[in-house]
């Protein structure tokens, strides 16, 4: 069965492709041309560490850092694509800015760098707003993302692996869920399957809630048709009805006859 609340589109594939790719190009750039990019990440609490907050999504340290970020980016930038459209661009900006922020505020002193603080920001968001929105094809996707990332949740802790930025994955976290409070989704209402659960159904217009009363109670009534019939039929002058049998009916009858 189709929902009309959710519509494919092209981009719901061309997005998560396209920013995928852009980051696979800045990648063959670094090592093509040997370009020091770890510079322009996010160096926190330094005034030139800020411009970190914009290119540090862009820039990964090696080939599995990049791999790692890069399928997890295709799935929930798609998912994010084609259940939340309005709010994609949003999310992405946002989330990147801010996240990027607060890494440069509670960050240790070293260069944070690579797209995994906007893949928490993606999957907060993802899972705290079909939690919010009650609507159960958004919430199975909200159950559907801790499936399959729920175990991303120790790398915002800093004992768990210490040459990770989990400062960088808290943040994106916190970011996630905060953008969940500004950005409202639609009202999904359930689909109306019969018509007395239509908010313009009038029972005294359906033939068979005509026959209750206001207690509930069956009432047995005619309709104008037949009262009309009965009115035509009736008469003010008595009348005599004679009944035979049909045997001496067709004696009768043969007598004539003769």
């Amino acid at each position: 069965m189709s929902d009309t609340n959710f519509k494919f589109s092209n981009s719901v594939v061309g997005l998560p492709l396209f920013c995928v790719l852009f980051l696979w190009v800045v990648y063959w750039l670094q090592i093509r041309f040997d370009f020091d990019f770890y510079r322009y990440g996010i160096y926190p609490r330094d005034l030139l560490g800020l411009r970190g907050v914009l290119f540090s999504p862009f820039i990964h340290e090696n080939l599995d850092h990049l791999y790692n970020n890069s399928i997890p980016l295709v799935i929930l930038l798609a998912a994010m694509q084609f259940f939340y459209p309005k709010q994609t661009f949003g999310v992405i900006g946002y989330g990147i800015l801010f996240s990027g922020l607060i890494t440069w505020v509670v960050g240790r002193e070293n260069f944070h760098i690579g797209a995994s603080g906007l893949i928490y920001v993606l999957v907060s968001f993802i899972f705290f707003k079909g939690i919010q929105t009650k609507y159960y094809r958004l919430v199975a996707l909200s159950l559907t993302v801790i499936l399959l990332y729920g175990g991303m949740i120790w790398y915002v802790f800093p004992d768990v692996d210490q040459s990770i930025s989990w400062e960088g994955h808290l943040a994106g976290l916190i970011t996630g869920f905060v953008l969940t409070l500004f950005y409202k989704a639609p009202e999904y209402a359930k689909p109306i399957v019969y018509d007395w659960q239509r908010p313009d159904f009038d029972p005294s217009n359906d033939p068979f809630m005509r026959h209750f009363d206001e207690d509930g109670n069956f009432v047995t009534f005619f309709h104008e048709e037949e009262e009309k019939q009965e009115e035509y039929f009736f008469s003010s002058h008595p009348v005599n009805y004679i009944i035979t049998k049909k045997e001496e009916q067709e004696e009768q009858e043969e007598q004539e006859e003769i």
